[in-house]
């Protein structure tokens, strides 16, 4: 559904960030970015949702396409209008409203019928039970944790034909995290709608995802099928922390991917 083909990202019209960037993503897929920060992840998310143009960022080189039509040219709002909805980083709400209301302003993008509206916020309610029970309170006033239900469902009621999630783990609680991706995956299998992720956490999002790409200083250095790459040497010490006979290994012992270079040759 969902081709970045050899993309180049610019800053204002200077600071080179992606460099030959290419990704995938199939029909009902969830596929990972994995890397550090710095990495260039959110980046690749901003050029194809179109919000690079709000930080003086454009694609250079190379081209991006939905179901086969060229999207890179489009404008923020036109790609929202094609289907793809990036969920941003830091939980963003419109914190003086409920979270109903929230939820609400999800289905302005497709001005929805209000019986099609009832029927997605039901649906909404099924992936996060809680958000029901709290969907009159001021959504300023939620955990972390709610924040992020909240805001994955205001991205499902724009029903999207591609969503983009940035970070869905940062800053929460490790039982928060599972319940989270647990959602994640529910809805992937649930609603077939598939999914790119922005996740430093590799360990979880390898659990999720088919596939998955590893980012490093603007450009991808290794992909696979998530399994395969789970079982990778590197991928074990880098961001799982393992070492080769299985053990776990303090963080302040790995060292950079220059250190080895085995998949930069």
């Amino acid at each position: 559904m969902l081709q970045v083909n050899n993309i180049e990202v610019v800053y204002s019209d200077v600071i080179l960030v992606l460099r030959g960037v290419s990704i995938e993503v199939g029909k009902g897929q969830i596929v990972a970015l994995l890397g550090a920060n710095g990495a260039g992840k959110t980046t690749t998310l901003k050029a194809i949702s179109g919000l690079l143009q709000a930080e003086d960022g454009k694609v250079t080189r190379g081209g991006i396409t939905f179901n086969g039509a060229r999207v890179d040219r489009l404008s923020a709002d036109q790609i929202v209008q094609q289907g793809i909805i990036q969920v941003l980083e830091g939980r963003r709400l419109f914190r003086h409203l409920s979270v109903e209301e929230n939820l609400l302003t999800g289905a302005l993008s497709r001005r929805a019928a209000g019986s099609t509206v009832g029927q997605d916020l039901e649906q909404i309610y099924h992936f996060f039970p809680i958000l029901k029970q709290l969907r009159k309170r001021t959504s300023g006033y939620l955990s972390g944790g709610e924040q992020q239900m909240l805001v994955i469902g205001r991205g499902l009621m724009s029903r999207p034909r591609l969503m983009m999630l940035d970070e869905p783990s940062l800053g929460l609680a490790p039982l928060l995290v599972q319940e989270i991706f647990s959602v994640i995956r529910q809805i992937n299998q649930e609603s077939e709608i598939p999914i790119l992720l922005v996740e430093q956490n590799a360990r979880i999002a390898l659990e999720v995802a088919d596939y998955a790409y590893v980012m490093e200083t603007g450009r991808v250095v290794l992909d696979g099928e998530s399994e395969k790459l789970t079982q990778n040497e590197d991928i074990k010490e880098f961001y799982l922390g393992m070492t080769q006979l299985g053990e776990r290994k303090s963080y302040r012992d790995v060292k950079h991917y220059r250190r080895r270079k085995r998949w930069l040759g």
